[in-house]
């Protein structure tokens, strides 16, 4: 059985973050979208797992704070 092939991650937001040296779009490195088109699926896939906990860490890191937060 053959697997689908692994799709894009990008959102067609594509500006990279100046401190944070990813796409703010889809928080991919330049060096990952440059590659993209030439990785295999499986490179794909370890892409994937990486942004998935890049969005976690990106999300605590801009998360605003809400009225009940201690300054």
């Amino acid at each position: 059985m053959t697997q689908a092939p692994v799709p894009s991650p990008c959102i067609n937001v594509c500006r990279m973050h100046p401190t944070a040296g990813v796409c703010e779009g889809c928080l991919r490195t330049l060096d990952e979208i440059g590659a993209w088109s030439r990785m295999d699926d499986n490179a794909k896939r370890a892409v994937w797992l990486q942004l998935s906990q890049r969005r976690v860490a990106w999300r605590r890191m801009h998360a605003k704070p809400t009225e009940g937060d201690a300054a």
